[in-house]
Parts: structure tokens; sequence; C-alpha cells
């Protein structure tokens, strides 16, 4: 239970499956930002989400229309435990280590924050008893979506924007990025949120190549990714949406970044390749307070021609 942004909601993949193959008959709720319920729509391991916004009494009142749960996962942030006692929940579950400690109070069961290094998505696995879950084989599903305009033939799907300026690669790469897929007979397509529309126009000044993705909706989103041969993304939930979507990507990490946030054991089959740009601000080796060990894997800056080529043997798969 949390106010999951969108690329946080998806990642829990692993925990919904152990939850699903652990209860198979359960009723699953999921709370997460209001903006990524669209994304559940297909009812991804028979989950139904609700949107929660603390600042938004409304969500909380649609929440309070939920039966009280039986069992509560507390992924990440202990201080929605109180979220879940007063939803009613009979028994709640959460990592232990999260500070201050009144966050943890409504906790019934604190399991120990793993020690050794491991992936986010894996790690938030371990709330649940039992064995790791099978790795991914594209369980989501389709996402519904308003129909829009999808580009034809073979496109990559370059998503420029992060929630943070800190993770955005240099607009001049991706320019030099989107030639290169040119010359490779694919059309570079790009993408944004929907304020993103002002850095596309500087990475690409004369509109040389197609721009839908600031006017799509998520959903819209997901499916335009879906669709595409490639995707290349920095660290951000379309980097997500790509690993479920079964989409072949290259995601562009910060330094300490990939081990938290990129394939980890539930993804070791996912076309999906892992770049580390030594030129972004170094991730701080912490998780929702909580210490984490990261490797720290050598890096160098990177250039276009580096993501061309970890990106060619995708395409030619």
């Amino acid at each position: 239970m949390a106010p999951l942004l969108i690329g946080d909601a998806l990642l829990l993949a692993p925990l919904l499956a152990k939850i699903r193959s652990r209860h198979p008959a359960a009723t699953v709720r999921m709370t997460m930002a209001p903006a990524a319920v669209s994304l559940f729509s297909g009812r991804p391991y028979g989950v139904e989400a609700g949107g929660y916004n603390p600042r938004d009494a409304r969500t909380v009142r649609e929440l309070a229309r939920w039966p009280a749960p039986d069992l509560a996962f507390v992924a990440g942030d202990n201080r929605f435990s109180w979220l879940a006692a007063a939803l009613g929940a009979r028994w709640i579950v959460a990592f232990d280590g999260d500070r201050p400690a009144y966050k943890s109070w409504p906790v019934d069961e604190l399991v120990p924050f793993p020690k050794a290094p491991a992936a986010w998505h894996d790690i938030a696995a371990q709330l649940v008893d039992g064995p790791p879950p099978a790795a991914y084989g594209g369980e989501w599903g389709e996402v519904p979506s308003a129909p829009f305009e999808q580009p034809a033939g073979r496109y990559a799907v370059l998503h420029v924007e992060a929630s943070s300026p800190a993770k955005h690669w240099e607009e001049a790469k991706w320019a030099e990025l989107a030639a290169l897929l040119q010359g490779e007979r694919v059309l570079p397509v790009w993408s944004a949120g929907p304020k993103g529309m002002d850095l596309i126009r500087r990475i690409d000044p004369q509109g040389r190549f197609p721009a839908p993705g600031p006017s799509l909706d998520l959903a819209q989103l997901w499916n335009l990714i879906a669709g595409a041969r490639l995707l290349v993304c920095p660290a951000t939930g379309a980097s997500h949406m790509g690993k479920l979507a079964g989409t072949p990507t290259v995601t562009l990490y910060a330094p300490g970044a990939a081990p938290l946030f990129g394939r980890g054991a539930f993804w070791r089959d996912a076309p999906f390749r892992e770049l580390t740009d030594a030129a972004l601000p170094p991730r701080t080796p912490s998780l929702f307070k909580r210490p984490v060990k990261i490797d720290p894997a050598r890096a160098s800056p990177l250039g276009a021609g580096d993501v061309m080529g970890s990106a060619r043997p995708l395409l030619d798969d």
C-alpha cells in the first residue's frame, strides 16, 4: 500500500506475481498514484488498482469502499502502514529499518531488509514468504487504450524525459542517436511526458521525426512502446513499461542505479540492456532510507554510438 508513482507501481510486478502464486484464489488490490491506474486496467495478476493521493480526500473515500483486507503488504515507505490500518487491515507486513520509528507502529510483522545486494523489485517480493517468483514471461498482458495514430513499419521510441533533469541524457546525443537509427531504416519517434515538448523541440528543432509521446495518455504510451521495435530511455517509468510489454529496451542509468532498478532476477530473460553513463550524477546508496550495497561498476560517459552498439543486436533479433 502506497501512493506509488508510475515506475514504482510497475516495479512491484514480482511482488504481485508472488502473491498470486502463493494465494491463487485471493482478491488482490493495490494502491498507487491515480495516474498509474490505467496501466492496470487489464487486471495483470488479477489485481484491482485503486488511486490514492494523500492530498485528495476523495481518493481515501473510494479506497474505504473496499472490504477491509485480511493481509496488507507495505512496499517501501512504512508511513503507508497507517493507510493500511485506516482501511481496517487485519495483518500488516513491511520491511524493518524505516525511520523514524513511528512510521512502523501499525505494522504487525517486520521483515528483515536484506543485506545482500539485489534489485529493488526482487527485494520487494521478499515481503511474501516462499521462493522467488518465476521469471517474467509476459503475464502483464495487454493494456486497453483509446485509439491513436501509431507509426507504421519499424520504429524506435526515444523517450527523452525523466522525473528529474539529473537523469536526462545530453540533447545532442539524442539527436545523433536518432540519425543513427534512421540509417538503420528504423524510424525514430520522440516521446516525453505532457510537459516535455520543449525538450523535444530543443533536440529536434526542425521536427525531422514524429513526436506523438507528449500528447498521449499513459495507456496510449504503453501501446506506442509495445508496438516499437526498440525503446531507448533514461531510468524512468517508460523503462519498466518496456520490460513488461516485452519491447527490446536500452535504459541509460546513473552510476549505481542499474543494480537497483534494472533487470534483476525477475526480468532476467527480458530483451533488455543496461547502460551506465558516468556523466550522470551517481545514485545515493539507499532505498526508502535503508542502506543498500551497490556494486561500483566501472563506467564512462556514453555516446550515441555506444547506445547504438548496444541496441543493434536487439534490432537484429
